[in-house]
């Protein structure tokens, strides 16, 4: 089977064959105002018909090809992911501004990115309050990652204000675990049944701090490449999806382990 080197080397031979007119140009050259062409069209034309005709036959190496430029895009991301992750580990694990729950002094740092319209993040819930009940050394920041809608901007906003009132983890647990679409009256009466001041609670959702903390997640989110909720990071590794109760705390266990 030819291996996509192996194509390389022949579209190597065919540039050689195609540039071998304007070689010869410049080995013997033309009075000043005469002007050779690069490129004899129909020896071109030859080779590339003698490419396609090539890659008709075999077709596998446009599949080889991709699949190389693929796993190098991939290989590309990883070392994008892992230097951004170092460079910026300060804000992604150890951020004032973002809620935490758990061992706020944790030896294992679990973080999330979420949206409060997100099924898969309502179904991941269930393992995260598990986990924190099971290991008491296990810290969770939580990041607010509104990116459904305008009612997911709200949310994360009333949240956050929440947390100025010291009732975050009790207006968190109580949206996570609502059911069908949310709206904006959904989202305040849930704030007045978990006991906050509602008034108090729309003015801090303007707060300065509350829009940069969004701001900052976004910008931090874009950076990790995390497109979609929810998104686990533990150490360098980004977890994407609601991978279950026993695919995270395995993590747990390699990082504590070292």
């Amino acid at each position: 089977m030819l291996r996509p080197s192996r194509l390389v080397s022949l579209a190597v031979l065919a540039a050689v064959a195609v540039a071998s007119p304007s070689i010869r140009a410049q080995q013997s050259p033309a009075p000043a105002e005469q002007s050779t062409p690069a490129v004899d069209p129909i020896q071109k034309e030859a080779i590339e018909q003698v490419v396609r005709d090539y890659i008709r036959a075999h077709p596998e190496i446009v599949v080889e090809a991709l699949d190389a430029y693929q796993a190098k895009k991939d290989e590309e991301e990883r070392s994008a992911q892992a230097k951004t992750l170092t460079s910026r580990a300060e804000e992604l694990f150890r951020s004032a501004s973002s809620p935490v729950i758990g061992n706020a002094e944790g030896d294992v740092t679990l973080v999330e990115f979420f949206d409060y319209q997100c099924g898969y993040c309502k179904r991941a819930q269930p393992d995260l309050e598990r986990l924190v009940k099971q290991d008491g050394g296990l810290k969770v920041v939580l990041k607010e990652f509104p990116i459904l809608g305008p009612a997911s901007v709200t949310a994360a906003r009333a949240s956050l204000a929440a947390k100025m009132q010291g009732k975050y983890l009790e207006f968190h647990t109580k949206m996570m675990g609502l059911k069908g679409q949310l709206t904006d009256q959904v989202i305040y009466d849930t704030a007045q049944q978990v006991g906050l001041d509602l008034d108090k609670l729309k003015q801090d959702m303007n707060d300065p701090a509350v829009v940069a903390e969004l701001r900052a997640n976004m910008d931090l989110a874009q950076a990790l490449g995390v497109q979609g909720t929810p998104a686990f990071v533990i150490n360098d590794q980004i977890i994407p999806g609601a991978v279950g109760f026993d695919a995270l705390k395995s993590e747990i266990d390699k990082e504590r382990a070292g």
